[in-house]
């Protein structure tokens, strides 16, 4: 039950029936007083009418006691200036209407008929046997010898309906918001469907089944929007768990090998100590633990790569490449001097590691070029060699690819110098790629200086 109380829905239903009842409760009250004054509006217009015509008269010399004769139909009252009642019409038993200056009701048998004085007075008010609402006027005649009282009866047609209107307002209104808060908390539960859909489905993904897709609703709105960004996660997560499984397989093979040679020459050592160089055999050893080292070194930035970039820092482009150069045997051309916002010693290794491929497959000359094209910093490193083929231009920088060529090379490293320039200028904002064969292509966002 408390999660009930605390469900979307429910808050949801509870506000559309709060609003509901509050904004149909102020228009049923302004209805019902409004249509309540309007009917009083007029018994008062009417009432000051009557009275304005009965103090005419009496300012014409009529006499009070003349006025059932000549005012008929009126509900009226005449009283000199000491409140003694001179004339009236109805005559009301025990009351007058002097005492009011506003509404008063008459209840049923308040109509003296045997006074003389209800004589002329106003047919509908005899046989009463329901209360009646009689709307009263104040007037004073104009030589302030009579005070004169007019009544007009509230139209009780009018008033019946108004009092119909009240009580079913008040009743209705807070049925109205009941419902009104039920089709809410229906309505969201069915837009909440494809959300409990979306769930239970994720719910249901484990790590060996990322190729599952949540289902995504027809509509436009926010919940389609919703499964299009659970969907487009789930295949980044299913590209990466990809990715670490192909990585963490390729590397178990990478440092297998050289472990596996480290035992066998230990093994053949140990078993025919006189007939082996030892000194050979260590250098061989040393061999495979510096190329375990360089592995694991890669492996390591690899994975700080992955985990996201470090601070940065604006950099020269060319005073970086030109660092990372020195002393090789490559041409160095600085066509222009950009500024670059990255990790100084990473950016050494991007560029050392395009020379040290270039060099691997070089025929006899490698270019370093440092440009700027369409407000981007250019580093570009080609060689004479033959070339990568068009197929293999992207693969060549996934991780552990080694091309047949490199692989016949002794010298040839595990396949991750690419993969690492691949990802250190993706961290950088920028690309890589490869460009007629032998000419590789990082592009980064040039830092504008003032």
């Amino acid at each position: 039950m408390r999660r009930v109380f605390r469900s979307t829905r429910f808050r949801v239903a509870l506000t559309a029936f709060a609003t509901s009842a509050v904004a149909l409760g102020a228009v049923s009250v302004w209805f019902v007083v409004q249509s309540q004054s309007r009917l009083e509006n007029a018994a008062q217009q009417l009432a000051v009418a009557h009275a304005e015509a009965i103090v005419q008269l009496l300012d014409t010399g009529a006499k009070p006691d003349d006025l059932r004769l000549l005012v008929r139909d009126s509900i009226y009252e005449v009283t000199d200036r000491s409140g003694h009642r001179l004339a009236s019409c109805p005559a009301l038993r025990g009351a007058t209407l002097a005492a009011y200056d506003a509404d008063v009701t008459v209840g049923p048998g308040a109509v003296d008929r045997a006074d003389p004085a209800s004589v002329g007075c106003a047919p509908e008010l005899g046989g009463l046997d329901e209360d009646l609402t009689v709307h009263v006027i104040h007037e004073v005649s104009g030589d302030s010898e009579y005070d004169v009282y007019a009544g007009v009866r509230i139209d009780p047609e009018g008033q019946a309906a108004v009092d119909s209107a009240r009580a079913t307002l008040t009743a209705g209104v807070p049925a109205v918001a009941v419902l009104i808060g039920v089709i809410a908390w229906f309505a969201v539960s069915r837009s909440l469907r494809p959300v409990e859909a979306i769930r239970a489905e994720v719910a249901e993904i484990g790590a060996h089944d990322l190729g599952r897709r949540v289902p995504a609703p027809g509509s436009a709105d926010e919940i389609a929007r919703l499964a299009a960004t659970m969907n487009s996660m789930l295949a980044r997560l299913d590209d990466a768990v990809t990715r670490q499984s192909r990585f963490t397989s390729d590397a178990s093979h990478e440092l297998r090998t050289p472990l596996a040679s480290m035992r066998t020459q230990l093994e053949v050592l140990l078993a025919h100590p006189d007939r082996l160089d030892w000194r050979a055999a260590c250098e061989n050893a040393l061999l495979d633990v510096t190329r375990m080292q360089d592995l694991v070194a890669d492996l390591v930035l690899l994975g700080k790569l992955d985990a996201g970039p470090d601070r940065l820092e604006p950099v020269a482009l060319a005073e970086v490449a030109e660092a990372a150069v020195a002393g090789r045997d490559v041409h160095f051309e600085v066509r222009a001097t950009p500024v670059v916002r990255g990790h100084r010693p990473r950016l050494e290794r991007l560029v050392r590691n395009l020379v040290d491929n270039a060099e691997r497959h070089a025929t006899s000359r490698v270019v370093v070029e440092v440009s700027v094209v369409d407000g981007q910093a250019v580093l570009a490193v080609s060689d004479d060699g033959p070339g990568i083929p068009e197929a293999d231009r992207e693969r060549v920088f996934d991780r552990f690819v080694r091309l047949d060529d490199g692989r016949a090379r002794d010298d040839g490293g595990a396949g991750l110098g690419l993969a690492i320039v691949a990802d250190i200028a993706r961290a950088h904002g920028g690309t890589a790629e490869v460009e007629g064969g032998s000419r590789f292509v990082v592009r980064l966002p040039e830092l504008k200086t003032s």
